[in-house]
């Protein structure tokens, strides 16, 4: 907050912190004028056009909010253009012939206007004069103070009668002749205006604010006050004794009313006021104020008492308060000018103080305000720090330093937060008053210096943000109050002060505030140290992000002496025993850098301090205290090397005890156990490492062996620790174990101690086969972690163990995160063994184990396990990404003869292929190593050997995409990877993946739905049920195909052509494919060959529900879109004949609806395909109608429905089926018009006149004796459009399959059965 503005209200501070805060509010927002003011002036001129239309009256309100509210933060752009807005709306206003709602309205706009600029300007420009008063008392005749409509009307005639009625005449001249009629009586313009005033005081809307301002104003009036004053007042204290917080009605009536005595006594002469003072108080104590659960009366409660306060004392200027003589900014940063100031002398008033009494009831008001500054409410204690600092101001010095002894007295540690926070309000605002003389300055440091690091523990979270912020900006206050030698003598305290907070506290507020308040203080004092130099380091945006001050900040500060110990300080007595775990890691991580500015103290007074903590019975401390001793152990070592001295000059024997004892009084105590051992066990991990980096003299010590019993437990029990914490523990304790393993597990440097070791790699080898997952995820770490020399001799066995581990069985197929890690420690094992071509197995990696290390690397990038928390199988292809990454780089730079062709290649397959699938993050990752392999270079040219097409590759990947491309963006990723699929070699694999990714649904790979409508498919491009046959050639003369349908005819869709066909929804990936495809249909063999290869990611994954179900969907896709078209040309292409085999092998005795519907989709898309496949795929059609499931019959039904009237029925052409004639039908249907076969069964169509359409069609059955066999069904109508007289009655195919929809949806059940039997005899073997 910017500490000119009332503090904002205290907060619990649990919330998380982001790591990089808005730095700044958006620049450049600032606006140099109002530049709205054509189009203001074109809706306040067009009122009276929109009475008539509330929508458009509505929208031009809204337009003109959006307007004025651009002017929030800069209402001062308005005043120029205040005037002629106003008199726009009041010409309006005060036209008599204006229609009722369009005053209401005009006002909707002033009230608009007044929001934004304030009513305080606003009222200035209403028009005020003797011949106006009369006609706003008239308007309030017609206001109805329960219409809630109309508020904004009430609110601004209250406004402006608030400000006519201040005409410098008696009002009693207005009245003129009050008996105008005889046994008639006008009321008076005086009585009329109070009871206004007193009807609107009790309102619940905004009217009660604007009717407390008119008291204000009318009641101080000279000749008011004489005859209404003290009748008012009287009806107040009424109105207030009878009311009762504790209702509604009663909140509203003492709102009201207290806010008009508050401004009555604000605005009233003291004279005039003083009287009814002490009845007023006596009034409000009865009101118990401060028990209200309602803030906003506690806050008129405080702000009246202030006022009668200042009504008993007279206005007078303390003659004892301090006066800074010059407030000049530049004076003060010119040193020569300090010796030049002259002090400017205030006229005094002719008071004194021996001669003022001061009245009993302010012992009341200062009582009620100092109760006022430890209300649970912000706005409520700065009231009273404001009140305290006012009346303060009319006091002798000795009640004053009273006052200021009770300020102080909020500051203990019996009080709450909110004292303290009050408390400080208070004293910025004596300290800006100038009544906090320098005397008590000692006083008021020190609380402030408390007041800046305050913070209290509350459940799981803290309070004190507000105490802090409050703290700092009276840190602000005192530098504008204080001649610099005033405050010479507590300089070095403030400034450290602030700079700890600046850099140190945990809330962004805070440490903004500080860095504001130390700047306020340089500028202003010039006195603290070293302040130009951290303030441009330490600005307000440079705070926001809470690691950068901790570990960069603060170590640029600490480079000044004088800084250094109070920052160690208090990281050491407060942050490192911090309630939030991040803090306390980053004040240990902040050691690390300042322990070294100051070796000497950090030895002597900050070790023996946190060894001390580590017994403390606090988790927190005892937790903090491990962390810091860790790092000001690596710190102090690192500093001794450095400067060539041994780490005992600043370690001490008993520190060095010290630490090594840290582990066993833990274990002792049994505090490795529960939640709280989490935390430790992470700690002494920490320890561990950090000592053996710093080559603690504890080789052969039996401290080592109990360092080596934490880490192999922590390890072991990794499945007990809760899950939020298991990953930072497990880390902690491999790298402990890295360090501990290099520094105590040797004789020689790179010879292992085979009596120390004690079989360590045997027995991680054996937790390999634990159970828990975690344990094969923290002895798989472990033993990646390893030092070489503790490998040599075992590397066989460690990658066998690793590689069992890498492979999924049916009891662990859910062992994702082991098998991750596994990989993970592979490709480290590698790495610390090094790489010899001749060498051994056991030793390094070689000719002989090469090849198996990269078998299993690529085996893992075919995990695609899944369970209830998703694709957990896509951590293992990650990790295996990276893996191979390392493990080729590694050969590529060393031995890039071990890099065989077939391995190279098939790295980079693979990569391409997971580059080319949905999920973004890991998409982008394989895309980088793809990148980093392929434009990786060693000593004599590329480091990866052998990459296919790499010349193409160059071209099409450049090494500046590295860089520029954002392959998280599927917009950039897939227009790139989808040009691979021009190179041979990785056509297959890039195939696959797009198969997920085109048949997938994710939110990134799906563009944004041009309408909310579903993507296009074969079965549905032109709505569910129209017709998916894009090729098949209609007779000559025939008419379009069938328009959208009606009810009953299961279309839902638009025709084939025309602007309802485009498509609605569009896929990134599918883009990019198809735009590949559209470029090789004048290239016939590149089709087939893109083709084939297709067919066989279809035929290598059938029965691969991963893989096959998005693949149907996406040969859906590309048959709708007529990416095949170019082989309709030849009957029974080997295509669509390999196609629909795999199709009907990988449905057959499926019950996945999906994979179902999806082949639907497919088959639909084949009958495009002349020759005998298409009396194949319809044959299937029909077999799928009869389908158990309605959600899968439903769908042949409504596409095959629809293909007979686009194209015209065939059947007669394709040959016998089975034992019928020449139609193919499952029942034997004989088409009308000759075809041939059984007529047991045939289907009459009665086709309505002309081209008319016809609502529903029913199947009726003359003898009601259902089934083959009976007597003819009539289709008596069908809902389509009739195409034309040459089809004539070619629809025994419609009437088919209308008895066979009915058949499976149950209408005819005791037919159902018949009708399967039929259909089954009927299927030839082909099929």
């Amino acid at each position: 907050m910017a500490l000119g503005e009332e503090p904002a209200a205290g907060a619990p501070e649990d919330a998380p912190e982001d790591g990089l805060e808005d730095a700044a509010p958006a620049r450049g927002g600032a606006l140099e004028s109002f530049s709205d003011t054509a189009e203001t002036r074109a809706l306040l001129g067009r009122l009276q056009t929109l009475l008539g239309d509330r929508a458009a009256r509505e929208g031009a309100l809204e337009r003109f909010r959006v307007i004025m509210d651009k002017y929030q933060e800069q209402p001062h752009l308005l005043d120029p253009h205040l005037e002629w807005m106003m008199n726009l709306l009041l010409d309006v206003v005060q036209n008599k012939t204006s229609p009722a709602d369009l005053v209401h309205l005009a006002f909707k706009f002033l009230y608009i206007i007044t929001k934004v600029r304030g009513y305080k300007t606003f009222l200035r420009l209403f028009p005020h004069e003797v011949a106006d008063v009369q006609p706003i008392l008239d308007m309030f005749t017609n206001q109805n103070p329960k219409d809630h409509e109309t508020w904004e009307t009430r609110y601004m005639l209250l406004l402006w009668l608030s400000v006519a009625c201040l005409i410098p005449f008696d009002l009693s001249r207005l009245d003129g002749n009050l008996d105008t009629q005889p046994g008639q009586t006008r009321m008076p313009v005086m009585e009329r205006i109070l009871q206004i005033a007193q009807s609107y005081l009790v309102v619940s809307d905004k009217a009660r604010d604007a009717a407390a301002v008119l008291v204000s104003k009318f009641v101080t009036r000279p000749d008011v006050k004489q005859k209404m004053m003290a009748g008012f007042l009287d009806w107040s204290l009424c109105t207030l004794a009878r009311s009762s917080f504790q209702t509604i009605e009663g909140v509203i009536a003492m709102d009201g009313t207290l806010q008009a005595l508050a401004q009555i006594f604000k605005h009233g002469k003291r004279e005039d006021c003083l009287p009814y003072a002490a009845t007023v108080l006596q009034c409000l104590d009865g009101c118990r104020l401060p028990n209200s659960n309602q803030t906003l009366l506690r806050k008129l409660g405080v702000k009246l008492v202030q006022r009668l306060g200042l009504t008993f004392l007279k206005p007078r200027v303390a003659k004892w308060r301090y006066q800074r003589g010059c407030r000049s900014l530049a004076a003060n940063l010119q040193p020569c000018a300090q010796s030049q100031r002259e002090s400017k002398t205030h006229v005094e008033t002719p008071d004194s103080e021996e001669g003022y009494d001061v009245p009993e009831e302010v012992e009341s008001v200062i009582e009620q305000l100092l109760v006022g500054l430890k209300d649970k409410d912000t706005v409520v204690r700065w009231s009273a720090a404001k009140g305290i600092g006012r009346v303060a101001g009319r006091l002798p010095q000795e009640l004053a330093d009273d006052v200021l002894g009770s300020v102080l007295d909020c500051f203990s540690f019996q009080e709450t937060d909110n004292a303290w926070h009050g408390g400080c309000l208070a004293l910025a605002e004596l300290g800006r008053r100038g009544l906090l003389l320098p005397s008590r300055l000692t006083d008021v440091v020190a609380v402030i210096l408390k007041a800046l690091t305050y913070e209290e523990k509350r459940g799981a979270c803290s309070v004190g943000t507000n105490v802090r912020d409050a703290a700092c900006y009276v840190c602000w206050a005192f530098a504008r109050a204080y001649e610099p030698r005033e405050l010479q003598p507590f300089v070095a305290r403030i400034s450290s002060a602030l700079v700890v907070a600046t850099v140190f506290d945990r809330n962004v507020n805070c440490r903004r505030a500080a860095s504001a308040a130390f700047q306020e203080n340089v500028g202003r004092q010039g006195t603290f140290p070293h302040g130009i130099d951290i303030l441009t380091t330490a600005d307000y945006f440079a705070v926001g992000n809470r690691a950068n001050c901790f570990l960069v900040i603060s170590k640029f500060i600490a480079g000044f002496p004088e800084y250094t110990q109070p920052m160690i300080d208090h990281l050491v007595t407060m942050k490192v025993s911090h309630w939030d775990g991040v803090i306390r890691e980053l004040s240990a991580k902040a050691l690390h850098h300042l322990v070294q500015l100051a070796p000497e103290y950090s030895a002597t007074h900050v070790v023996p301090h946190l060894l001390a903590m580590t017994r403390s019975p606090d988790l927190h401390a005892r937790h903090g205290a491990v962390l810091a001793c860790a790092e000001v152990a690596r710190s102090l070592h690192t500093l001794a090397v450095q400067e060539g001295r041994p780490v005992t000059d600043f370690l001490d024997e008993m520190a060095v005890q010290g630490l090594k004892q840290i582990h066993q009084q833990l274990y002792d105590h049994h505090l490795y156990r529960g939640l709280g051992g989490e935390l430790m066990r992470q700690a002494v991990c920490v320890l561990v490492e950090n000592l053996s980096l710093s080559r603690m003299p504890f080789r052969g010590d039996a401290v080592v062996d109990g360092w080596q019993w934490l880490i192999n437990d922590t390890l072991r029990n990794l499945h007990l620790i809760s899950s939020h914490s298991r990953q930072q523990i497990k880390e902690a304790a491999v790298a402990a174990l890295a360090a501990l393993c290099s520094e105590y597990l040797t004789k020689e440097p790179g010879q292992a101690d085979l009596a120390g070791q004690g079989g360590l790699v045997k027995q991680y080898l054996a937790e390999l086969q634990s159970p828990q997952e975690m344990t094969r995820c923290g002895f798989s770490l472990a033993l990646g972690a390893l030092p070489g020399f503790l490998l040599r001799g075992e590397l066989r066995q460690v990658l066998a163990g690793l590689r069992a581990v890498t492979q999924v069985s049916p009891e662990d197929v859910s062992f994702a995160e082991s098998r991750r890690d596994a990989l993970k420690a592979i490709a480290q094992v590698c790495r610390t063994v090094g790489v010899r071509a001749e060498g051994t197995p056991d030793e390094v990696v070689c000719r002989e184990n090469v090849a198996q290390i990269y078998c299993t690397l690529l085996d893992c990038l075919g995990d695609y396990t899944t369970d209830s928390r998703g694709d957990v199988g896509a951590w293992v292809r990650e990790a295996a990404m990276t893996s191979l990454m390392d493990l080729t780089l590694l050969l590529g730079r060393e031995q890039p003869e071990l890099i065989e062709a077939p391995i190279c290649e098939r790295i980079l397959c693979c990569l391409a292929q997971q580059a080319s699938e949905k999920i973004d993050r890991f998409r982008a990752h394989a895309a980088h190593v793809f990148m980093t392999l392929l434009h990786a270079t060693g000593p004599a040219g590329p480091a990866v050997p052998h990459v296919p097409h790499r010349t193409e590759l160059e071209r099409l990947f450049p090494r500046s995409d590295v860089a520029s491309v954002n392959w998280n963006a599927p917009s950039q990723a897939f227009p790139r990877i989808t040009q691979l699929l021009g190179l041979p070699a990785y056509r297959y694999h890039v195939l696959l993946g797009l198969a997920v990714s085109v048949g997938g649904l994710t939110e990134s790979t799906v563009s944004k739905p041009l309408g909310g409508v579903r993507p296009a498919t074969s079965l549905g491009r032109w709505g569910e049920g129209s017709s998916p046959v894009r090729s098949l050639a209609l007779p000559a003369g025939s008419p379009g195909p069938p328009p959208q349908g009606r009810r009953g005819s299961g279309c839902s869709g638009a025709g084939l052509t025309g602007s309802r066909a485009r498509l609605l929804q569009v896929r990134h990936s599918t883009q990019s494919l198809f735009a590949y495809v559209k470029g090789i249909q004048n290239d016939l063999q590149a089709l087939e060959g893109f083709a084939g290869t297709l067919l066989q990611v279809f035929e290598d994954n059938l029965l691969n529900d991963r893989v096959s179900v998005p693949l149907l969907k996406t040969l859906d896709q590309m048959l709708a879109h007529g990416c095949f078209d170019a082989f309709t040309t030849d009957e029974d292409h080997p295509f669509c004949v390999k196609l629909l085999t795999l199709c009907k092998e990988e449905i057959k005795k499926s019950k996945d609806v999906q994979k179902l519907r999806s082949s639907i989709a497919v088959f639909c898309g084949l009958v495009a395909f002349p020759g005998g496949v298409r009396r194949r795929v319809l044959l299937q059609l029909l077999l799928l109608l009869c389908h158990p499931f309605p959600v899968v019959s439903v769908r042949p039904m409504a596409a095959v429905s629809h293909m007979v009237p686009s194209s015209g029925c065939r059947f007669c052409d394709l040959g016998p089926v089975g034992g019928a004639g020449g139609c193919p039908l499952p029942c034997g249907l004989s088409c009308l018009d000759g075809g041939g076969g059984s007529s047991s069964c045939s289907v009459t169509v009665t086709q309505p006149p002309g081209d008319e359409e016809v609502d529903d069609a029913t199947l009726c059955h003359p003898s009601g004796g259902p089934g083959p066999g009976s007597e003819p069904w009539v289709l008596e109508g069908h809902q389509h459009k009739w195409l034309n007289p040459h089809l004539g009655s070619h629809l025994c195919l419609e009437g088919s399959l209308e008895m066979l929809l009915r058949w499976s949806e149950g209408d005819l059940p005791e037919s159902a059965g018949a009708a399967t039997s039929h259909l089954q005899a009927l299927r030839p073997p082909a099929c």
